[in-house]
């Protein structure tokens, strides 16, 4: 029976644009969530793909988010079609809303859902204010023009996430919303073609990250190059060249604090101990505790490792 993805669409994306898109052999395809460690997947994948820490255009052109709707579909597809390197595809789609084509390698990325919440929450206040309608951030915002947003305060904001939703819809409660995309994902951790990574994983240990990732692709990289390749990576050079790494460069009014302070765990200093009892209740009866554990602190859990086989033979 051919499996029908799920669709996701909203007035920043639509999944259905991979519906007729040409997946090629070798393609990686990179699923998280806003917030949650995509660039970082994406500057990994490219400095892996081309084996240089000069990348030689900036990253949304290397690495293009499919589904966005900012781009005519054709031009998209163009643009994309006309890549000769092994090519890196952003989404923010759930696997269970795209092809999922055995020749393809799927990385999906989580984060801890404060953390998540609250660097969507810095970034919120970085947005143009003639952008603000097209991400749903606020309803009575100007269509152009110099505004500022008005978030209500940070405790308030994280609280959504502690709470059930109006609607029993799980679209319509942000926990459970949140934990889907990871979830989903997670249940497929044993397809040998989806790899899962973390936040928490890539800041405790990057070069092990990165070699592991590099093997399941089938990417060998020369030992002198590796370094710089790791360097490249990390977060202060990545902000130092947030100009050219930053994604909607033209959505966001400073690429520079796209890369806030990469930190884990702030958002749990902001909330009160009954916040995080309020916010672990509803966690735990969205989801089964291993892949809990695993979304709040990686690997470190000593969970069930949430990657896919071996990927060797792929074309790098």
């Amino acid at each position: 029976m051919t499996r029908t993805p799920r669709r996701y669409r909203s007035t920043q994306q639509d999944s259905a644009r991979w519906d007729d898109f040409p997946l090629r052999d070798g393609d990686i395809v990179i699923s998280a969530p806003p917030k949650s460690g995509t660039t970082w997947a994406q500057m990994v994948c490219a400095l892996l793909v081309f084996r240089t820490p000069e990348l030689p255009e900036p990253l949304s052109a290397i690495s293009p988010w499919l589904d966005q709707l900012f781009t005519p579909r054709e031009e998209m597809y163009a643009h994309l079609a006309g890549q000769e390197h092994r090519r890196v595809i952003k989404t923010h789609v759930p696997l269970d809303g795209l092809p999922l084509d055995p020749r393809v390698s799927y990385v999906a990325v989580a984060r801890h859902p404060l953390d998540r919440a609250l660097s969507l929450y810095h970034q919120a206040a970085d947005v143009r204010a003639e952008w603000l309608h097209a991400f749903q951030i606020a309803e009575n915002a100007p269509s152009a023009g110099p505004s500022s947003l008005t978030l209500p305060p940070v405790r308030e904001w994280l609280l959504k996430w502690c709470r059930r939703g109006s609607s029993d819809g799980w679209e319509k409660d942000i926990a459970a919303a949140e934990l889907h995309h990871p979830f989903d994902a997670w249940s497929r951790r044993a397809q040998p073609n989806v790899r899962l990574l973390h936040y928490a994983d890539l800041c405790a240990d990057l070069a092990g990250q990165m070699a592991a990732l590099a093997e399941w692709l089938g990417i060998t990289v020369e030992a002198e190059v590796w370094p710089e390749l790791v360097k490249a990576a990390t977060f202060d050079r990545m902000k130092a060249r947030a100009k050219w790494l930053a994604p909607d460069t033209e959505i966001v009014a400073d690429p520079v604090r796209f890369f806030h302070t990469g930190r884990s765990g702030a958002a749990r200093d902001v909330l009160t101990e009954d916040d995080l009892d309020a916010y672990h209740e509803r966690v735990a009866a969205l989801a089964p505790q291993p892949f809990v554990d695993w979304l709040h602190h990686g690997l470190s859990t000593g969970a069930a490792a949430p990657i896919g086989g071996s990927r060797a033979g792929v074309p790098a």
